[in-house]
């Protein structure tokens, strides 16, 4: 592993990449006064920095030299919880779906920009920060009061089956991290719905078409192809 020492109170990023170019990158993107990083260039090393360094965030790639990436997931998740940012060349769906579905928090492709590598860090860190999601959610006209139970769109007030109700109260829940279609449809229908992912599309159609300005330029539930959904967080 290479790293460096702590910087007090600063977010700790550990970076477990085997690419130099990209070590490289991160480090330099993200070592600038807001964030402590740490590398690790293998899947072994990665897991003791895990374990030593207990980072904030974890962002981790796949193809590494010695473990799978998604081992790697597998194995943080057995006694963490912290946010794991797959960053990774492959770009098949199945890949992505199932490094979510194993426990990664988000994903990005190579090459990304740090604009939105930078976002996704927030993000994550905002969201490990709240024991509990906030009572209530906010993100430009949309308003979810989740003790209330009541929906708003420029303060007018919107009527969700309980089924719609459920669906968004998860993705507030999660606001901010991709959804897989099989998480969603396991925790809202059972896993009777896993192969019936057309039950979820439509629900999240009608729900759009509620709380979106324009439901087929949605602004707020995001579709993340062939993967899952997002709620946008801000």
């Amino acid at each position: 592993m290479k790293g460096e020492e702590q910087k007090t109170n600063l977010p700790r990023v550990l970076v477990i990449d085997d690419e130099v170019a990209i070590q490289r990158f991160l480090k330099t993107a993200l070592d600038t006064g807001d964030y402590s990083v740490h590398l690790a260039d293998s899947a072994h090393a990665g897991l003791a920095a895990a374990v030593a360094v207990r980072p904030d965030v974890i962002l981790l790639d796949l193809g590494l030299p010695d473990l799978d990436g998604i081992e790697v997931i597998r194995r943080v998740r057995e006694w963490s919880q912290v946010p794991i940012i797959v960053i990774s060349v492959r770009e098949r769906e199945d890949e992505k779906v199932r490094a979510l579905d194993c426990g990664a928090d988000d994903y990005l492709t190579k090459p990304f920009g740090i604009g939105e590598l930078l976002a996704r860090i927030k993000v994550a860190l905002r969201r490990s920060l709240q024991q509990a999601p906030e009572p209530v959610f906010q993100a430009g006209e949309l308003l979810v009061d989740l003790p209330r139970r009541r929906v708003t769109v420029r303060g007018e007030e919107v009527q969700l089956t309980p089924t719609e109700y459920e669906l968004l109260r998860m993705l507030v829940t999660h606001a901010g991290k991709v959804l897989t279609h099989s998480q969603i449809l396991r925790q809202i229908w059972g896993v009777a719905y896993l192969e019936q992912p057309h039950v979820l599309r439509v629900n999240i159609s009608n729900l759009r078409r509620k709380i979106e300005a324009d439901a087929s330029r949605p602004r707020h539930i995001l579709t993340e192809a062939g993967v899952g959904y997002r709620l946008k967080s801000e």
